[in-house]
């Protein structure tokens, strides 16, 4: 690409090896300073909301490994992308440090380096490209689903160790939200359908999903993860907090809780957050288990940072005859007519007749006439 083409942006920098911590510190027009290998989706729609100049990657935002769209999502909204800057970016440019790129060229102060900007086109050449050779990618992904199956079987057949989380689920229908592919849209599907208001389902939030929630109105029940991408807004919500400790008792996400002095529940068990989320409400009951956000392709997982879906497997055998996808809940939604709608309509039509017939003579006197006709029929 030509620099003479690419117009100078300059900002203020926001600089953060974590993506998902780091969008909440950027406002419109900052300039984001991230190191970060194979940009995610969900990592990418954070970044595009949250309206940078420009974002800077110290990695290689598409390395090849697999074809990630993240990238696309940040060109596709018009926001310049410079990849490959190299590590030291991540330690040169100070935060809240005056931060301008010229074409290729990132520069702070006296500390300058070069890296690719990528446009459209050149995004979509490399996600071709990697879809083309994935085939050594796809072939560890499945030696390492099955090596993780062997381990994790237990997780279809054994009745698991669940913590009492005070939550009624039984016979009821329980939303599991997950910050995936959509899963904002999602959520505002089924809240606009009326689902959300009607059936009241117990809400199960992962992590950052617990804030989406919030955005619509309602509030989690229940938020499980490690609680590195949720707000402490969302943690004082008053939801039952579960933190997912990996096998051997391991659980960083406590430590944020006591230090806020929040009540919570330790969880151990193998898989991902969201696994275990779908296996508390079937092993409390749920009649139905509706999936917001949802991951289930392998490069959903290796935008997560998995290197199987063994515990995603497992578990989906385990809850498939009742998790449905909200997407599908949502269309039923739209085609329903509900009797509360009906009714609704019929008052209505009810009280506008009754506000007409009081301010309109003719027809106070068209009434007046058939209640005088049907007198002289019952004499």
């Amino acid at each position: 690409m030509s620099t003479m083409d690419v117009e100078v942006v300059a900002g203020t920098a926001r600089v953060g090896r974590r993506t998902k911590d780091l969008i909440r510190r950027i406002r419109p027009g900052d300039v984001a300073v991230i190191d970060h290998l194979d940009l995610d989706r969900v990592a990418a729609e954070g970044l595009v909301l949250a309206s940078p100049a420009a974002v800077v990657n110290a990695a290689p935002s598409i390395s090849g490994r697999y074809p990630n769209v993240g990238p696309l999502l940040i060109a596709a909204a018009g926001i310049p992308l410079i990849d490959s800057v190299g590590p030291d970016v991540m330690d040169a440019v100070r935060d809240g440090a005056r931060l301008t790129i010229d074409g290729e060229m990132v520069r702070a102060g006296a500390w300058s380096a070069t890296g690719t900007r990528q446009s459209l086109v050149s995004l979509e050449e490399a996600v071709a490209a990697a879809r083309a050779s994935m085939g050594e990618e796809l072939e560890r992904f499945a030696e390492n689903t099955l090596e993780y199956l062997r381990r994790e079987r237990h997780l279809a057949t054994d009745q698991p160790d669940l913590p009492e989380v005070g939550v009624d689920m039984r016979g009821r229908q329980v939303l599991v939200a997950v910050r995936g592919p959509d899963y904002r849209e999602d959520l505002n599907a089924l809240r606009q359908t009326g689902y959300m208001r009607e059936l009241r389902p117990v809400t199960i939030a992962v992590d950052g999903a617990a804030d989406a929630l919030m955005a619509i109105g309602r509030k989690p029940d229940i938020i499980i993860g490690d609680f590195d991408s949720v707000s402490e807004a969302a943690l004082r919500c008053g939801a039952v907090l579960v933190v997912h400790a990996y096998p051997g008792g391991k659980a960083p996400g406590a430590d944020r809780l006591l230090e806020l002095g929040l009540d919570h529940i330790v969880f151990e068990a193998p898989g991902t957050s969201e696994d275990i989320a779908m296996l508390l409400a079937y092993e409390k009951g749920a009649e139905l288990i509706v999936a917001v956000g949802s991951h289930s392709s392998m490069t959903e997982f290796l935008d997560k940072g998995r290197a199987g879906m063994a515990s995603t497997f497992l578990v989906r055998m385990k809850v498939g005859g009742i998790l449905v996808d909200a997407k599908g809940v949502s269309r039923l939604y739209q085609q329903r007519v509900r009797k509360g709608d009906i009714a609704l309509l019929v008052g209505a039509a009810l009280f506008a007749l009754i506000v007409v017939t009081a301010v309109s003579q003719p027809a106070r006197l068209f009434i007046d006439n058939l209640w005088s006709a049907l007198e002289l029929i019952r004499k």
